[in-house]
């Protein structure tokens, strides 16, 4: 039988603090009560968190679709970094290991569908992944990199080449770098934003207007924009493929004559597998994969109202990642 954890006093109950979405467009940084941990459970002790401008300011804006486990009050976030602080003696991690976090559901008086945004974090210790600790604030980056991975090999198959990504915010540039990475040849990445146009590592990127190209293979849209896809299948190669890797508040849809002379096929990109995390940290370990440079804001943890406002409204805010050293 496994060690039973032998988990610091906290208290009475554990309780830590979390962000917490408490209505639409209303957050604050409050008290909440974790549910005891397990046999099987590990208790972190979170460093860094990144925000997320696609799923979570959909939370935030309330424009999410129902999921199982949404509603409010509901503690954001599936970019945890921190330290294993209490775990079994026969844990796969050890105390005192610095480990990625995707989220955790350890709340009893607030839900916890993505849940990875609070001081302390109780979670299955099969679902994190051990990080150098010389990573620091850019292991909250491992997602992202996790959901670029899953972007580019489906079911578990050889990596596509994606020729066009829509795109150039931190998931289409972590998509470009992982294509690289795999042995594609450098994409071109569509962006119409000014102030993101910079930061291109080895590969294009242009305005569409000033892209003629009409051969597409395969087109990565990580855009979230659903009135796109006439566009981008006016674009497309034959038998071309369009994957959409973005979250869609609307109903994507296209007229079909177009796609049909194509022969367009489609493809949805959810969410990352256990197997892409371990192969974008191999990526990462190895050099192969840069996570620098995506970091653009940093706010500490107690300034969680304004740190989520700049994320969700600022244009030139690539990924915020609050600081939790502040928060006892």
């Amino acid at each position: 039988m496994p060690a039973p954890i032998q988990v610091r006093p906290y208290g009475v109950h554990m309780e830590t603090k979390a962000v917490v979405f408490e209505d639409q467009r209303k957050l604050a940084l409050s008290s909440v009560t974790l549910t005891p941990p397990e046999e099987d459970d590990i208790v972190v002790r979170v460093h860094w968190s990144g925000i997320s401008t696609g799923t979570e300011k959909l939370l935030w804006t309330g424009d999410m679709p129902s999921f199982p486990g949404m509603g409010y009050p509901l503690v954001p976030g599936y970019e945890s970094v921190g330290e294993v602080v209490e775990c079994a003696a026969n844990s796969n991690v050890s105390k005192g290991d610095m480990v990625f976090v995707p989220g955790a559901n350890c709340y009893q008086d607030v839900k916890g569908l993505f849940g990875g945004a609070a001081r302390t974090l109780v979670t299955k210790a099969d679902r994190v992944a051990q990080i150098d600790t010389s990573l620091g604030e850019l292991g909250v980056l491992l997602a992202l990199a996790a959901t670029a991975h899953h972007a580019l090999t489906p079911f578990g198959t050889e990596a596509c080449q994606p020729d066009l990504i829509v795109g150039h915010g931190t998931l289409g540039r972590l998509i470009a770098r992982t294509a690289i990475a795999l042995g594609s040849p450098p994409p071109t990445v569509w962006e119409k934003h000014p102030d993101r146009m910079s930061g291109g590592e080895g590969y294009l990127v242009c305005d569409p207007e000033q892209d003629q190209r009409k051969d597409y293979r395969t087109v990565v849209d990580v855009s979230g924009d659903e009135d796109l896809l006439d566009t981008l299948i006016s674009r497309l190669a034959h038998s071309g493929e369009i994957v959409l890797a973005g979250f869609y508040k609307g109903r994507p849809s296209f007229g079909f004559p177009p796609a049909f002379m194509r022969e367009a096929r489609f493809r949805i990109s959810a969410e990352f597998h256990p197997g892409d995390l371990m192969a974008a940290r191999r990526l990462i370990d190895s050099g192969a994969l840069s996570l620098e440079g995506l970091i653009s804001h940093r706010e500490a943890a107690d300034k969680a109202e304004s740190a989520y406002e700049t994320a969700f409204t600022d244009p030139n805010c690539l990924k915020m990642v609050m600081d939790w050293s502040n928060i006892a």
